[in-house]
């Protein structure tokens, strides 16, 4: 993602102070869920520089129960 589209997408990104300093923060969930969707590998086998993929699955989940990636 570039500069302009991550100042764009994170204040749409659900996270807190704990998910915020794992991995790499809001932008690295962003590219781990946009890795996981354009492979369409399991997220388990996300690489560890997009942060655990668990914390990175459970953000995306509350995202999509929010319609935040819809949006």
């Amino acid at each position: 993602l570039g500069q302009g589209q991550r100042a764009r997408l994170a204040p749409r990104i659900i996270g807190d102070e704990r998910s915020r300093g794992t991995g790499g923060g809001t932008a690295g969930c962003v590219e781990g869920v946009l890795g996981v969707v354009r492979t369409g590998s399991p997220w388990r086998d996300l690489p560890g520089l997009f942060g655990a993929w668990d914390s990175v699955f459970r953000r995306f989940a509350r995202g999509s129960a929010k319609g935040v990636w819809r949006r």
